[in-house]
């Protein structure tokens, strides 16, 4: 699974990355488990668990008693003009400090579901799809390579921002820095589990659906199909929707606060920038030209990246019945042909490949456009409700 096939610098590329998040997730220990190369399996330990839960409490606990962030010139002039940033700065730390303790409790909690997903997906790789090459699906290596430069650009930016607000260095501050940019990689690698996941479900899809193509054209050219080929690919849909349907009831909670958190982060971003500029009409340096923007730029290519993901798996799904209709223009099918399809097409019709968080919404471009929009609305409502501190 985490070895693509191909020869080329793009699969080399995407290899990189994929052993990159596993060995990364298994330093940070968010990825409790061992693989068994005799049997093509995931297995849960307890040791990894355990030293997940010893090595993020270290991090939490060293990010706490070496704070130096709300001491930096900077916020404290921020925090003197409006006390209301103070506050939901507040309210923001203590925020992501629940997120990161939620995301990998709540990793380590549903690991054993987690380690059934995973094999499965690793048992549909081996036995049904390691016959097709990844570079003929393209935006699998897009999807996984943007991922990875995602988690390595919030990265650089969390460095970037922390320093960059902080001119006055000292060992404290660098063991700070260093604990919370490490408990934020934990934090998105634990989101890129969820990521790649759902890039293996759209290519397992998108093989099925040129499987049906292909099966369409040979019909249409005359030769004969068996119905047992379609009966196949229909159990392979059935299979992907099902660990789709489990996959997000597992990471629902997870993906929501992470993507909640940096829509947050933006909204205060730009708070602090408005009070910085306009209230304390400070001059324009590199802090307002390079250091803040780029952070909001990054966290909404994280934000827009996760939308995107599950809206391209969506949109591959949806594909699958309309290729199924063509089926209709093919005349003198097979009985027993001609069953399979329309059972596939039922199938369908009332089963969809959707990623339905936390029982609220749909994760797709139209929900990901409302998120940004409410997101724009709360900043106004705290620019309205604090206006005179302006």
């Amino acid at each position: 699974m985490f070895r693509p096939s191909g020869s080329g610098f793009r699969q080399k590329l995407v290899g990189f990355t994929l052993k990159g998040a596993l060995y990364g997730s298994w330093i940070l220990g968010i990825f409790p488990f061992t693989y068994d190369s005799w049997t093509r399996k995931l297995h849960r330990s307890k040791w990894l668990i355990a030293y997940g839960l010893v090595l993020t409490t270290t991090l939490v606990v060293l990010v706490w008693t070496n704070d130096t962030e709300t001491e930096t010139p900077m916020r404290m002039e921020v925090f003197h003009r409006n006390p209301l940033a103070e506050q939901v700065n507040g309210i923001h730390d203590v925020q992501s400090l629940f997120m990161v303790a939620f995301i990998l409790i709540r990793g380590y909690w549903k690991s054993g579901d987690i380690e059934k997903i995973f094999n499965e997906l690793l048992d549909l790789q081996h036995r049904h799809f390691r016959n097709y090459p990844l570079e003929d699906c393209c935006n699998f290596d897009r999807f996984v390579l943007y991922k990875g430069l995602s988690i390595a650009l919030e990265f650089a930016s969390m460095v970037v921002l922390e320093l960059g607000l902080s001119p006055d260095f000292s060992q404290q501050l660098l063991i700070g820095v260093t604990s919370l940019c490490l408990m934020l990689l934990g934090v998105l690698l634990a989101a890129s589990h969820f990521h790649l996941a759902v890039v293996y479900i759209y290519r397992y899809v998108w093989i099925i659906n040129r499987e049906l193509l292909r099966l369409a054209n040979e019909l249409a050219n005359g030769k004969e199909v068996q119905s047992d080929r379609v009966d196949k690919l229909l159990c392979l849909y059935h299979r992907l929707l099902g660990i789709n349907t489990r996959l997000s009831n597992i990471y629902d909670y997870q993906m929501v606060l992470v993507m909640t958190s940096f829509l947050i982060a933006n909204v205060l971003g730009i708070f602090f920038f408005i009070i910085y500029t306009i209230s304390l009409k400070k001059d324009w340096d590199y802090m307002l030209l390079f250091v803040m923007p780029q952070a909001l730029v990054i966290n909404m290519f994280d934000f827009c990246l996760s939308i995107a993901v599950c809206d391209l798996a969506e949109r591959t799904g949806r594909q699958t019945s309309t290729i199924l209709r063509l089926f209709n223009d093919i005349e003198n099918l097979d009985t027993k042909l001609d069953r399979s399809i329309t059972e596939f097409a039922l199938f369908c019709s009332h089963r969809r490949l959707k990623f339905h968080h936390c029982g609220l919404f749909y994760v797709n471009y139209e929900m990901g456009f409302r998120m940004a929009i409410t997101s724009f609305m709360y900043l106004l409502f705290l620019i309205q409700f604090d206006f005179w501190n302006l």
